[in-house]
């Protein structure tokens, strides 16, 4: 696959509430108070960050935003454990001490956690107010911060509670990778392998031949998948907003990997080592289920594991993880329902699934998937 330039002004996505864009190029951050005040006149400017990021990046987006006072400067916690409701009541309190009104816009400024909850904080904050969001993690950069999906976890499962919000619009510079930890930058990696595998065969070889220049972030290699993963993800929720049918391949591994953040109460894994290990669950399902060619599943398997090592798979029974999968926001009346990719480059969601193909899959994943993918073969008979 050849790599051209990746510098691009926006890339469009619809949305009932208004279409807006994303924008990616690395030293973004520099016109970030141009692009704000292009959207409209606001009242005022308030950055909802966390203390490690804005110890990060607090001086590179902060300054280019000319905030006027400390105090339009909110930050919480960014812990997964810290994805809550109680969260969002204290943004929301926090904006109204530092008197936010109806035409104040909200910037979030950070990973996953800071986008979800900073975006539900923005949708129900006087009924709803205007939201940028300025992604600081590879998993938000090419996932989480665009789509308007935005909520936060209950102890019975992740993301029960939130709203369709869509941004004004998505700030994306590759450059604030730079500070991102290894493990982090890492674990984003199985996102963007992702979208490979639901929606591009050839992002998915390019991944393949040019991984290890990603692990060293090799700039354009990197800002080359981010635009890649970024515009494919603008596509599918263009299409489907709400996830009421194609929306769903975004889901791919993840009913796995929120299943084993749910089970570890979000303390074990991050949330792309979750999905990592969530892909490669999803390698032996399709492999039974969907008839996955076991040449696809094995080269899925291997390319994650090339992102680096993954926490161990938790000492818990399968039948743990299986009620945790029923909680899942795409169980349907308690039936699970997965994304699996019958072929590299496409995928679909499979209704009830046999419970028995699930936890034969849930007792050979800490095996297996700890030896080379060589061995998929033998899994085949």
């Amino acid at each position: 696959m050849s790599m051209k330039s990746t510098k691009v002004k926006a890339i469009p996505v619809r949305a009932s509430a208004g279409n807006y864009a994303v924008l990616c190029e690395a030293g973004l951050v520099g016109k970030a108070k141009a692009a704000i005040t292009g959207l409209g006149e606001f009242s005022s400017v308030h950055v909802v960050s966390s203390p490690k990021v804005w110890n990060a990046v607090g001086k590179a987006v902060g300054g280019r935003l000319d905030i006027p006072r400390a105090g339009n400067v909110h930050l919480f916690d960014d812990a997964e454990s810290a994805k809550s409701l109680k969260s969002v009541e204290m943004i929301a309190r926090k904006l109204v001490r530092a008197g936010a009104d109806r035409k104040s816009v909200i910037v979030a400024v950070g990973g996953g956690v800071v986008g979800d909850v900073c975006g539900f904080a923005a949708a129900t904050y006087l009924r709803g107010v205007a939201l940028v969001q300025v992604p600081t993690t590879l998993v938000a950069q090419v996932d989480s911060a665009i789509g308007g999906k935005t909520g936060v976890n209950l102890p019975e499962g992740k993301n029960l509670v939130g709203a369709f919000y869509p941004p004004q619009s998505v700030l994306v510079d590759p450059d604030l990778l730079r500070t991102l930890p290894d493990r982090e930058f890492r674990g984003g990696l199985a996102e963007v392998i992702k979208y490979g595998v639901i929606a591009d065969a050839q992002l998915f070889r390019f991944l393949e031949e040019n991984m290890p220049a990603l692990l060293r972030r090799d700039a354009k290699a990197l800002e080359h998948v981010i635009r890649r993963s970024i515009e494919i993800k603008a596509h599918v929720v263009s299409k489907d907003e709400r996830e009421s049918g194609l929306r769903e391949i975004l889901n791919f591994g993840h009913t796995f990997g929120h299943a084993l953040e749910s089970v570890t109460k979000y303390r074990k894994y991050q949330h792309g080592e979750a999905v990592a290990w969530g892909m490669m669950c999803a390698a032996l399902l399709g492999r039974e289920v969907a008839g996955t060619p076991s040449k696809d599943a094995a080269r899925l398997v291997s390319l994650v594991r090339q992102i680096g090592p993954l926490p161990a798979w938790p000492d818990i029974k399968p039948r743990v993880l299986l009620d945790a999968m029923r909680s899942d926001k795409k169980a349907r009346a308690g039936k699970l329902r997965f994304v699996l990719s019958a072929k590299l480059g496409t995928a679909r969601t499979y209704e009830g699934v046999p419970e028995q193909e699930v936890q034969c899959v849930l007792r050979c994943a800490p095996q297996f998937l700890v030896r080379s993918s060589a061995s998929m073969e033998k899994f085949d008979g």
